[in-house]
């Protein structure tokens, strides 16, 4: 127990910067979607699409390959940092000075033709993103929680600052006819939602600078011999990465490609922005997930070398199921006021919620899980499975967004993280089998899940009331967990 509170201690250190962090950005949808009509906010949920599959893409597994070579006794820690930063570094700028020649022809391609800085400025945003992981890595590799938080957070201030700035004092000044000096300097109405896009790069640029003292101590240049076995490593994480975008982010885009001819371009920007702003209200869980992983994956690494530590990795996942679970419900439960995250203009897709939320709890399980390949070096089953998963993704979206739309969308997620965590569990059972608690996990799932639809039939009209049932409904579920749990507390 005192290794898993040692976990939960750093989750939670963890949590200040993702978590929190995240939570702080995620509260600028009420402000996007205040100031965007349906249609504007579309393009922020497209263009932070392709951002998820270019992040992926470089950064090509370095991160988790770093935290495998760094864990080796073997081998210099420093060698390693030195070799997967400098490595990312010049494929990034080969990636940015790309990005910048072709800008025209690739805003064409995405149908922006008239905004062609959009390409400049994500090229940037990325690229300074990848470079910025490995020292955030070594910073997570060395047990560093308070510094990593303080990298992030500084980056998150300057993001809801300048979006602060931009939308909610120059737009509403300047449509309200007051202006100044500072308005007519700064604010440009044309600009639109780019000044989303324009409080990400500044945000991204300030987080590189505060890490760039980390990474001058980069001296011992590229280890070739290294830096090939740190590849052949994370080759099938990249391809696992590639596909878990797929799965995670491809929809928004297949959205725009097939509805397109069918609605034209107002109505198809409109369902992906509906979509998207309801995707961020069941990504609640998701900022959990991410603190979770934050601190989980340098501790499994280093947890590897213990006594019992599969055991180890079996209570943890009993209390993540707990956690996901109970979040959940707390959604669900109290919908009606969560809902207030996004403008009323969003709320006809409200009913998808809980079935991202049900998704995004299965796709924390399978990262738990993963953690049987990475550690067994046989990273090509992420790859597989991650594959497999994006293949039943473009199925399913390509099969029934013509009728269904956005819920289709829905549904493939849904189905894609349930079958990778199913088909993962069995492999993993095989291969490194971790004694997980499937009674347990079964059990928190299915009692959230039927709480939830019990409220839904006890539902009265009274405001009181029915704050009052729900709220001895989530105490309930509380309750049970503490009956089943308290011999290991």
């Amino acid at each position: 127990m005192s290794v898993i509170k040692k976990l939960a201690g750093q989750t939670a250190i963890y949590g200040m910067s993702s978590i929190i962090g995240r939570f702080l950005n995620y509260l600028l949808v009420p402000l996007h979607t205040a100031a965007f009509a349906p249609a504007q906010f579309g393009v922020i949920t497209e263009m932070y699409a392709y951002v998820a599959f270019l992040v992926i893409l470089l950064t090509y597994g370095m991160e988790t390959a770093f935290f495998r070579f760094a864990n080796k006794p073997e081998v210099s820690k420093d060698k390693v940092f030195s070799t997967a930063l400098l490595s990312l570094i010049g494929s990034t700028s080969l990636f940015i000075i790309v990005s910048i020649a072709f800008a025209q022809p690739i805003a064409n391609w995405l149908k922006y033709p008239d905004n062609a800085e959009y390409v400049i400025w994500f090229a940037f945003i990325v690229g300074l993103d990848a470079i910025s992981s490995i020292p955030l890595a070594q910073l997570r590799s060395e047990n560093r929680p308070v510094h990593f938080a303080f990298v992030n957070l500084s980056s998150v201030f300057v993001n809801i600052g300048l979006n602060l700035f931009f939308l909610a004092y120059c737009k509403p000044q300047f449509d309200a006819g007051n202006t100044n000096l500072i308005i007519d300097t700064f604010y440009n109405p044309e600009i639109g939602v780019g000044y989303v896009f324009i409080a990400n790069l500044l945000a991204s640029i300030a987080k590189f600078m505060v890490l760039v003292p980390q990474m001058l101590k980069a001296r011992y240049g590229i280890d070739t011999a290294m830096l090939k076995m740190m590849l052949v490593y994370a080759l099938p994480l990249l391809m696992a990465g590639l596909a878990g975008m797929v799965n995670e982010t491809l929809d928004r885009i297949l959205l725009k490609h097939i509805l397109y001819p069918q609605l034209g371009q107002e109505a198809t920007m409109a369902q992906i922005g509906i979509y998207g702003a309801c995707y961020k209200v069941s990504i609640i869980i998701t900022l959990f997930i991410q603190a979770f992983r934050y601190a989980a994956e340098p501790f499994f690494f280093a947890q590897e070398k213990e006594k019992n530590s599969r055991e180890t990795y079996a209570h943890i996942m009993n209390y993540f199921v707990i956690v996901c679970a109970f979040i959940f419900l707390g959604v669900m439960l109290y919908i009606d006021i969560v809902k207030y995250f996004i403008n009323e203009r969003f709320w006809g897709g409200l009913h998808i919620v809980p079935i991202l939320l049900f998704a995004n709890i299965f796709l924390g399980i399978y990262y738990n899980q993963s953690i049987w390949f990475k550690l067994s070096d046989k990273t090509r089953y992420g790859a597989i499975l991650a594959a497999l998963g994006a293949v039943i993704t473009i199925v399913i979206n390509f099969a029934f967004i013509p009728k269904y739309g956005y819920l289709a969308s829905t549904w493939a997620t849904f189905t894609c993280y349930s079958l990778m965590m199913v088909l993962s569990y069995a492999l993993g059972h095989k291969h490194y089998p971790i004694p997980y608690n499937l009674t347990k996990i079964v059990t928190y799932l299915l009692l959230s899940f039927g709480l939830y639809k019990l409220s839904l039939f006890i539902g009265v009209d009274s405001g009181v009331l029915d704050y009052t049932i729900k709220t001895t409904i989530l105490a309930a579920f509380i309750g049970v967990v503490y009956l089943i749990e308290r011999p290991k507390f």
